[in-house]
């Protein structure tokens, strides 16, 4: 198989909420919306929302998601903390810091309590270097 595009779809309670975090948080465009999906794009990534309740999600599977984490890997922490949360109002789920597993990171959470882990790769703690095994 050759995919010629892949992209997490979340089920959400609130379709619009989720759009417009994203939108003005994380700087994505909206390139397709209805009231019950909406379809974001910045530069090469994509993101989706659909309405949990939707026909076109499987009968046993109208739930929203949980337990997702979606990592935004960025050039300065530091400065999209300041801006998310000192600034822009956000509140961390995990305090800005450094992991010896090479991620200067910290936590936020969408309206739909999906995490987002805002994140700058550091150099890893003696602990983890066998653990790497390269960069895709």
């Amino acid at each position: 198989m050759e995919p010629t595009g892949f992209y997490p779809v979340l089920a959400v309670a609130d379709v619009a909420a989720c759009r417009a975090f994203w939108v003005e948080h994380f700087g994505f465009a909206v390139v397709f919306e209805v009231d019950w999906y909406a379809s974001l794009r910045r530069g090469a990534h994509e993101l989706a929302f659909v309405a949990a309740d939707h026909p076109t999600v499987p009968a046993g599977f109208r739930t929203a998601a949980r337990g997702l984490l979606l990592n935004v890997e960025v050039p300065d922490v530091d400065a999209e903390y300041e801006r998310l949360v000192v600034r822009g109002g956000l509140r961390p789920e995990l305090e800005l810091r450094s992991e010896e597993f090479g991620q200067r990171h910290f936590i936020v959470a969408d309206p739909a309590g999906v995490l987002v882990d805002v994140i700058t790769e550091i150099p890893v703690g003696s602990e983890y270097a066998d653990a790497v095994v390269g960069r895709w």
